[in-house]
């Protein structure tokens, strides 16, 4: 296992993180125990969970995640060898997914102290390694959304308002690294801006989406996040399993997070499936699998910190973990990229 150093701190990270958004909804407590098992057995020290999971959210199942990694890092007496991640949800109109958090969770001072609360009970610690805004709180592009619309009259919570309350846990010893996810160039350099302009904690990572088949990325976050040493932790780089290769030609596997719920379809249009398939082409003729060349590319950009995979199966999770050993090489490289013109950005 490789590691990199968490944006400008001192924190190692493995190159491979552990997603657990399944785990509670696909994933059983056992399950989810034997995938920590093998994670850490293989060097992977990244854990990254929400106060919202599993997905989808619901409040029958909300806060399964964080519950199943505090037992096991109790049972295995084990917390000081995770870096353990979490996150804390804002607003949600529109999203239809966290309005039964907190009566309607938003990102102030009131509402991040009960969020770190509840987490820290979960967890069973009293520290966060890497405590993470979900989503942005005003109207902007995430989640995949396009065409951009201002809102002047928007009643979002200032980002300096959330930046202060995560100050706040930082000085006293709550949360020891703070990070954004599912933002924007702009996000990004507010919250860095208020952080020297105010002497507030500086965000050391951005948790968006990156794959083959979603590399907006790397227009414009690329460069700010080496610039200002602000890791990438890439989500989905899988894009939801569809660049595993299973849905390939129709085909909805029994158990899959397509054929449970069928509001996950950002990856499933005829772009993406186009696209997909042009990809596992290359990985034959190199004798590869998709999944492999998927996840080696990702690993590989500077720009990344960590490539967080997610799997609901044994065999998934052994070749998620060592697909981060895969060398690609610079013919594959070109053949991935003449891919990439021939289908620019097919997720919609």
């Amino acid at each position: 296992m490789r590691y990199k150093k968490l944006g400008n701190s001192a924190q190692d990270v493995s190159i491979i993180g552990l997603g657990t958004m399944t785990w509670g909804e696909q994933n059983s407590r056992q399950e989810a125990f034997q995938q920590m098992d093998y994670a850490m057995s293989k060097g992977v020290n990244l854990f990254d969970a929400a106060e919202l999971y599993p997905v989808p959210p619901k409040p029958e199942t909300a806060g399964n995640t964080e519950t199943y990694i505090g037992d096991w890092m109790a049972d295995r007496a084990c917390r000081n060898a995770v870096v353990l991640a979490t996150k804390v949800v804002g607003r949600s109109d529109g999203l239809g997914g966290s309005a039964h958090i907190r009566g309607g969770s938003r990102l102030n001072r009131d509402h991040i102290r009960r969020a770190i609360d509840g987490s820290l009970s979960r967890l069973r610690t009293d520290t966060i390694d890497l405590y993470q805004v979900h989503w942005p709180e005003r109207v902007t592009n995430f989640f995949g959304q396009r065409g951009y619309r201002h809102a002047p009259d928007d009643d979002a919570i200032e980002i300096g308002e959330t930046l202060t309350a995560l100050g706040e846990l930082v000085d006293e010893g709550i949360v020891k690294h703070i990070g954004i996810s599912n933002e924007t160039c702009w996000g990004l350099m507010e919250y860095l801006r208020l952080s020297e302009q105010r002497g507030l904690p500086r965000v050391v990572s951005i948790q968006n989406p990156y794959s083959l088949l979603a590399r907006q990325y790397e227009v414009g976050l690329a460069e700010m996040g080496i610039r200002e040493s602000v890791g990438l932790l890439a989500y989905s780089p899988l894009a939801f399993g569809v660049l595993s290769g299973k849905y390939r030609n129709g085909q909805l596997p029994d158990g899959s997070r397509l054929a449970m719920f069928k509001r996950f379809s950002r990856y499933t249009g005829p772009l993406s499936q186009a696209a997909t398939e042009a990809y596992a082409q290359v990985a034959r003729r190199y004798d590869l699998t998709l999944t492999q060349i998927s996840l080696a590319f990702v690993c590989r950009q500077d720009f990344v910190t960590s490539c967080l995979i997610g799997a609901t199966t044994q065999e998934q999770l052994t070749e998620n973990i060592a697909s981060c050993e895969v060398e690609l090489s610079a013919d594959l490289l070109q053949e991935l990229e003449e891919v990439s013109h021939a289908h620019p950005d097919p997720a919609a």
